[in-house]
């Protein structure tokens, strides 16, 4: 609608400048009729959100612009204000955007899920999965199609979609039929963001939370869809067993749209650097696999066939990674831009663009309104309106210092990897500040790092992919290939992020200050002398790399001999306490190579991402997976994890009906003949070069363990409880140690003064979660800890201990709270 004014307005300044008379001014706005129909109907559909009437109303009023514009064109002859059709079609245009909004608004009565909102009491709520489900550490969303509800007195036929959260480890499938029992609850809303109307523009209207499932017999959905959603899920299976996180996630991310997979401060990192379209699929990944398509379809099927082909694949491609709405408007104006290649049209970006909104805003009216939509489209409209002068503008400026031949290709590396990217980010910064109320000065320099590498990351990571599917040991083998460009990427924003002043926060940003900024631009833009097409600037193939990358590609060789350097083996025996939250997850590598992980805690990409950065890229497999501790909160993470880094061997204490993924984890090592060992007090595991891990206690939930090597000592009580105290005679039994683990993140009870007096720990280690919702650790605790040299997880993140048997070096995450080396 912006737009709309601004063509409008802007044309009726010029004309009052340029002395236009009425008729060339609409001779102008005849030059693009489709462009202002569509720009028209979608600015309808706005209002529409705003200015309420029945969609009877709204038609009633298209029939009679549409018979008006008729009229006025077979009698233009006549009439003395030319191209009066185009603004009574514009209004028409108006009206049945509208009238489309509103058709699409539900009725809510006995019907439709929604009427059963807010009921002080639970309903039977049968239906079946409209989406794959989105998994994520601590619960599982699915979105249901509405097929029955049942209040107490029998099944009644209901429609609508809701989004139900249910407990995580447990797998579905999309077209799946349940039944889920719990209160139906109305989105919230608050002053800052409402959650009712985001789901509204999704059609979700009726939320559920940890519902109880019962699974149904039979299968709905597409076919098609079933396809394409099994293969996503066994393609997401083998990019987690063929590369380690976090590029296993990113690369999820970039090919299979699955950005969920990241921790939650790497995502931060990527949103702060300006680079978070490199995590999810965009037009840039949309041109890439447009690119490859035409090119080898085109050669083996011909130009014709090759070109449906492509199309054919850029839509299942689409709805294999999840078809948002960035997704959905690169994919539509691919397909519009092969088409016109194939049937011989020139294809205008502006109006291609414009035609790809409508035609996205006639399926989802909601869609104006999506914030991958709006950056999406106004992205490319930067690239389409200023790419093509900020490159010739770079031309001009280095056509001062050498021949025109150098200055192109000089040029081109500095338009595609910082004038394309400013060109997007002008026309995209007022909507970032408006809904992110923050803008990030460094996304500049973070992006003409990252770029370059994009096309490897996707192409190579993809082969890899595709040949993970044919024999996983092939795939893992390609991955060599690809996984040096993704560490690069991951660590370039991690170094960029800790730029300070990166990120300036703005706090309640104005949508008047957004509408006045556009205008300005647009108005700015319009005093050339029109808008040059220059969308063929974004159909060459596949980007190459330019000299300046050499610089990029010496990067990455950096991150790879550091990442080699990190994984081998030093001769010293190494614990990291990893920080996944108010639960312990420990790796440990033996002094001869090993890695041995105890627990879990509760988040998969927390841990995911810990391992990840710690075990050889090569290495998909844990030598010994310790289950110290059979509490739901220090084993919620395990399920996916064995997923992606099977065990080789288990050690297990504790009692399997302790918690549901306990009883998951058993479930799967049985069905994947894992051996499980049933710790026994008393074993003693061999770590090479005298290191030894003894189990000292079991009980019922749980194990104490204790690593030795030489003069070190460290003590895990990872399953203490009053049992274990008495049994150890509160510690007597061990006697000192060098390093302690506080039990159960500060639980006085389990951590009293005696067993603290007696174990005399040197340093002492707390694995909490900053902000512990159950005030951990506890008061008694906390002041031990400010007495005695410790180290937590909330303050110092991960936490590094290695030792040679003799000394004891610690690192940690954050540098705060570091105690001196201890000799």
């Amino acid at each position: 609608m912006i737009i709309l004014v601004w063509i409008y307005t802007n044309f009726i300044v010029q004309s009052a400048h340029r002395n236009f008379t009425l008729t060339e001014l609409l001779k102008r706005l005849s030059i693009f009729p489709l462009f202002l129909l569509s720009l028209a109907f979608i600015s309808g559909v706005i209002l529409a959100d705003s200015l309420t009437l029945p969609a009877y109303v709204w038609l009633i009023l298209f029939v009679s612009a549409l018979l008006l514009s008729g009229a006025s064109f077979f009698l233009r002859d006549k009439i003395n204000v030319p191209y009066i059709w185009l603004i009574l079609a514009s209004f028409g245009a108006f009206f049945l955007g509208a009238a489309r909004f509103q058709s699409q608004v539900p009725d809510i009565d006995a019907f439709h899920i929604a009427w059963y909102n807010d009921r002080e009491y639970d309903l039977l709520v049968t239906g079946r999965l409209d989406a794959p489900p989105d998994y994520r550490d601590t619960y599982t969303n699915l979105r249901l199609e509405v097929e029955a509800v049942d209040t107490g007195s029998g099944n009644l036929p209901v429609e609508g979609l809701m989004l139900a959260r249910v407990f995580p480890n447990e797998s579905y499938q999309y077209g799946e039929r349940i039944r889920l029992r719990g209160r139906l609850l109305t989105p919230p809303e608050n002053e800052e963001f409402s959650y009712r109307d985001y789901l509204a523009r999704q059609g979700i209207r009726a939320t559920m939370n940890y519902g109880e499932v019962t699974r149904l017999p039979g299968n709905g959905g597409n076919l098609i869809l079933r396809w394409v959603y099994a293969f996503k899920e066994k393609a997401l299976g083998n990019i987690y067993r063929i590369f380690p996180d976090p590029e296993a996630s990113l690369l999820a991310g970039i090919l299979l749209g699955v950005d969920t997979g990241l921790p939650q401060d790497l995502q931060q990192a990527f949103k702060d650097t300006g680079t978070a379209h490199i995590i999810a699929i965009s037009g840039f990944n949309i041109a890439i696999i447009a690119g490859l398509f035409i090119t080898l379809f085109s050669r083996v099927l011909g130009q014709t066939r090759g070109a449906i082909t492509a199309v054919i694949g850029i839509i299942l491609y689409t709805i294999l990674v999840g078809a948002d709405a960035a997704v959905a408007r690169a994919a539509v104006m691919g397909t519009l831009s092969i088409l016109a290649r194939l049937f011989g049209r020139r294809n205008t970006g502006l109006n291609t663009l414009v035609i790809t909104a409508l035609i996205m805003t006639l399926i989802d009216p909601n869609i104006p309104w999506d914030v991958g939509f709006q950056l999406s489209f106004f992205a490319t409209l930067g690239l389409i309106l200023y790419a093509e002068p900020f490159q010739n503008w770079a031309v001009n400026l280095i056509t001062r210092f050498t021949n025109p031949g150098m200055a192109q290709k000089l040029a081109r590396p500095v338009s595609e990897y910082i004038l394309f990217t400013l060109a997007a980010q002008l026309t995209t910064l007022p909507i970032m500040a408006y809904h992110f109320r923050q803008i990030s000065l460094i996304s500049i320099i973070a992006n003409p790092f990252i770029l370059p590498v994009q096309p490897a990351v996707m192409i190579l990571g993809g082969l890899a992919l595709l040949a993970s599917l044919v024999w996983i040991p092939l795939g893992a083998l390609a991955a060599l290939l690809a996984w040096p460009f993704a560490a690069y990427t991951i660590r370039v924003v991690e170094l960029f992020d800790r730029v300070p002043q990166g990120v300036i926060s703005l706090g309640n940003f104005s949508l008047v200050f957004v509408i006045v900024f556009y205008l300005a631009l647009f108005s700015w833009t319009l005093g050339r002398r029109q808008i040059k097409d220059f969308f063929k600037t974004r159909e060459r193939d596949l980007p190459a790399l330019p000299t300046a990358a050499i610089a990029t590609l010496l990067l990455i060789m950096v991150v790879v001999v550091w990442r080699a350097v990190f994984s081998a083996s030093d001769g010293r025996l190494h614990i990291t306490f990893l920080d996944v939250g108010s639960a312990d997850a420990i790796l440990i590598e033996p002094p001869q190579g090993g890695t041995l992980l105890i627990n879990g805690g509760p988040s998969t990409s927390l841990l995911s991402d810990g391992l990840g950065r710690r075990i050889p890229p090569l290495k998909r497999e844990l030598d010994w997976l310790i289950i110290a501790s059979t509490q739901e909160n220090q084993l919620s993470a395990l399920p996916r994890l064995v997923e992606r880094i099977p065990p080789k061997n288990v050690l297990w204490s504790g009692t399997v009906e302790a918690s549901y993924a306990a009883r998951d984890l058993s479930k799967w090592f049985i069905d994947h003949d894992i051996p499980v060992v049933q710790a026994e007090t008393g074993m003693e595991f061999d770590l090479g070069d005298g290191a030894t891990m003894s189990v000292v206690n079991v009980n019922a939930r749980g194990a104490v363990l204790l690593v030795e090597w030489n003069a070190f000592r460290a003590l895990l009580p990872i399953g203490m409880n009053f049992t274990a105290l008495e049994e150890l005679s509160m510690g007597k039994d061990i006697g000192p140690v060098n390093l302690l683990l506080i039990a159960d993140s500060g639980y006085a009870p389990v951590n009293p003064q005696e067993w603290l007096a007696n174990l005399a720990p040197e340093i002492l280690v707390l694995s909490v979660e900053a902000g512990d919702k159950d005030g951990l650790p506890q008061e008694e605790i906390q002041a031990v800890l400010d007495e005695h040299p410790g180290l937590r997880t909330d303050y110092n993140g991960w936490i590094h201990v290695a030792t040679d048997g003799e000394r004891v070096w610690f690192d940690v995450q954050k540098q705060t709270q570091l105690p001196d080396e201890n000799e």
